[in-house]
């Protein structure tokens, strides 16, 4: 972290003075989008003024665009998969554990302690290709639960419009609970301290050089856990 704080104060010395920081950022569409921008928050935050185009796709078409130099960076929940051709760099920024969320009507259908009370409850997941899905059926088996799939999303955000309107239980990442609590009529069902889930910086260069992306990666796992 000390070593990507000097870098950043030698990177920023070489844009000039009130000169826009051009920053072209990809967000793979499974992350939730408060998420998305805790992540990306220490990028708008600096001293220099910082102009970011902000892409939200499928992690093999960002993984392609990264290619071609048209991102400087992608936010994904899974590292550069083995079997993409694009060569690629791996930075960890943090993790979280699971919340499964509700609405209050539909939490009091169940009278079962969690994790038990998820095989009562209709569930909505995020799609087969997600890092969190996966996860979430590793547990699910480790758990022998036999849980009831209404709905499965890409989107993050569409997936919990579906739980606001009582249409499922719904997982978010455990760092969003509080968030999610105060600003929506939703409650907490359980959460899974043993699930976990990564959240990965995708850059083409080993060495970082760009003063975002070397601000979101020095500052990753403080700003995952703060406050909104």
């Amino acid at each position: 972290m000390f070593t990507l704080s000097a870098e950043l104060d030698q990177v920023l010395r070489q844009y000039p003075e009130g000169r826009s920081i051009e920053f072209r950022v990809g967000v793979s569409d499974a992350l939730p989008k408060s998420l998305a921008y805790r992540l990306l928050r220490p990028a708008i935050k600096l001293d220099e003024p910082v102009r970011i185009v902000c892409r939200e796709w499928r992690l093999d078409r960002l993984l392609a665009e990264l290619a071609l130099h048209r991102l400087d960076l992608v936010i994904s929940d899974t590292p550069v998969p083995t079997n993409v051709e694009v060569k690629a760099y791996s930075h960890k920024l943090g993790e979280s554990d699971v919340t499964f969320m509700a609405h209050p009507k539909l939490a009091k259908q169940s009278k079962l302690p969690f994790p038990k009370n998820l095989e009562q409850l209709p569930l909505l997941l995020p799609g087969e290709d997600s890092a969190m899905r996966k996860a979430i059926n590793e547990w699910l088996d480790q758990q022998r639960l036999k849980v009831s799939v209404v709905g499965e999303f890409d989107d993050a955000a569409l997936m919990a419009a579906f739980g606001r309107e009582q249409v499922g239980v719904f997982p978010i990442p455990s760092v969003l609970a509080n968030e999610y609590s105060q600003k929506d009529v939703l409650v907490e069902i359980g959460s899974a301290d043993t699930l976990r889930i990564k959240y990965f910086a995708l850059t083409i260069k080993r060495r970082l050089t760009h003063p975002c992306v070397l601000a979101i990666t020095s500052q990753g796992t403080k700003v995952l856990h703060e406050a909104p």
